[in-house]
Parts: structure tokens; sequence; C-alpha cells
């Protein structure tokens, strides 16, 4: 007599999202810090800061004789991959906007992800061992620079990456120094302790378009008001070596760059080993690896 085939349990979906009405916001689940203080650098107060505001800066992260040569592997990493790699995403009038997988691409860029003032705050953070779930290097280029809009990283990786809980930080590094003006990180602080659903159907290989101009997994005008009106926005503003943590369910976005000055960021997601990505809660298919390593 055979033995029946055991099924896999659908892993629940406690954050349903790009859905065809709207839901009212979910509290999340999990905790904001899973680590304690005598388990990396950062000190008690720092991490009651980042679980009350979802964000931290840390001066310093990397070494000022690394930010040059890390600067220039921009240009490099570009000049060695194929015409056309889905690695490299062009703004519309052809300037590069982000390279995806620089780590993999470059031994410099390996190396500060390696570093002891990130791998060790990650781990903190997310209570034990950590891998790279995407990594890219972010560029802004004067005058045709375009922002990001409003939006949780969380929403994206559930929906279209499998990831079930909101156990991932990012981590963005400036290569240049980031103005208030040169189309730097906005955040609403506090925001990530509440999941927000969005409306809309994932397209099929939706990340062909969104890595550009993101439409869909975005709240809506109404939300925003509300979530702005009781958190406020916070900006993120420093010289070069200096690192934005913050929690993966956080609403942030950026404005366009019209300035003449330029702004870079190496920008780093961790994932807990223990939040293993499944299929996605709400898009047809896997995305590729270069943004969701598995």
């Amino acid at each position: 007599m055979s033995t029946p085939a055991v099924v896999p349990s659908r892993v629940e979906d406690r954050y349903p999202t790009r859905l065809d009405h709207a839901i009212a916001p979910i509290l999340r689940s999990e905790p904001v810090v899973w680590g304690r203080d005598i388990e990396g650098p950062l000190r008690s107060d720092e991490l009651a800061r980042f679980d009350e505001r979802g964000y931290l800066v840390r001066p310093d992260t990397l070494p000022g004789d690394s930010i040059g040569p890390l600067c220039g592997e921009t240009d490099r990493i570009a000049a060695a991959l194929e015409l056309g790699d889905p690695r490299i995403i062009r703004e519309p009038r052809g300037s590069i906007r982000s390279i995806f997988e620089p780590h993999l691409l470059s031994e410099l860029v390996a190396q500060a992800v390696g570093l002891e003032t990130v791998i060790s705050v990650a781990r903190q953070l997310l209570g034990g061992d950590v891998y790279v779930h995407q990594a890219r290097i972010n560029v802004m280029p004067g005058f045709t620079g375009t922002g990001f809009y409003w939006h949780s990283d969380f929403e994206t990786w559930h929906a279209e990456d499998g990831m079930a809980d909101i156990r991932a930080v990012s981590c963005s590094i400036t290569l240049t120094r980031n103005y208030p003006y040169n189309g730097s990180l906005m955040v609403i602080p506090g925001s990530h302790k509440t999941f927000y659903p969005c409306v809309g159907t994932t397209p099929d290989n939706n990340h062909n378009t969104s890595l550009i101009a993101q439409r869909v997994g975005t709240p809506d005008e109404t939300t925003l008001c509300k979530v702005v009106d009781r958190h406020g926005i916070d900006q993120f503003t420093g010289p070069a070596g200096t690192a934005l943590w913050f929690d993966a369910n956080l609403l942030h976005g950026s404005g366009s760059n019209i300035t003449p000055l330029p702004r870079s960021n190496l920008f780093i997601v961790f994932n807990s080993v223990h939040n293993r990505l499944g299929e996605p809660f709400a898009a047809p298919r896997r995305r590729p690896r270069y943004l969701a390593a598995r």
C-alpha cells in the first residue's frame, strides 16, 4: 500500500495586500527589535529608539578611505556587464538608477557589506544570523534623478517574494553627502508598526516597471494623509559613510533631484535566516534572484 504524498500547508497570510477593495490597516504581529543590547553594538536606548520610530542613523559606518573607491564601482560594474543586463535599472532618459547585486559583482562592495559596523547591527536587530535578501547601489544624478513614491518595502517583499514575517531590515549607506534638497530619503516614523494593505492586482513581471516607477503596492493618498498627520515626516541626511537603518515595514520615499548635486547610496537588505521566502502572496510568480535571494 503506497504512502500518500505529503502536501505542504500554505503559510498563513497575515498581511493581505494587492486586493480588489480597500481593507483596514493591520497592526504588525512581530517584534520590531529581536535582539538585546548585550548582543551587538547598539545600546539599549538606541534599540528603544529603533523600536519606537522604526529607524536609526549611524555615522561613520564606512571607513573614510573606502568611500572614493566604492563610488567608482558604479561605473566599473556597469561597464563590465553586458548591454541590457537586467541588474542595471535606468532612468527614462538613460542614466543609471540602480545596480542590483553589487556585492556579487564587486569585492569592494562585498567587503563593505561584511564590515563589523554593518553585519553586527543587522544580527542584533534581527536576533541572529542573517543573509542578504537584496542589495543595490542607488544613483540619483543631478538634474535628472527621479524619486521613489511612498511605500513599505515589506509590502513588496510579501506580495512578490513570499516573505511571510516582518523580520528584515534595510541599511542605506551614503556614498555621497545626502542633503535635504538632492532627493534624500524621507521616512514616516512610527508607521512601521502598522501594515497598510494596498489595492490593485500585481501585473505579470511587475518588477520590469516598478523599479523605475512604482504604481502598484503604494498606499492611497487618503491613507498617507492620515499617517503623516499622526506621525509626521523625518528626512535622512548626512555625510558620506553614514548609515540609515530602517525597519522593513517603515513607509518611506524620496523626491526627485533637480539640483546639480548627485546622490548615491549603497542599499543592503538583511533578512533573518528564520524568515525564509516562500511563494509570492500576491503575484503570479517569483521575482528574479537578484531582487530576492533565496
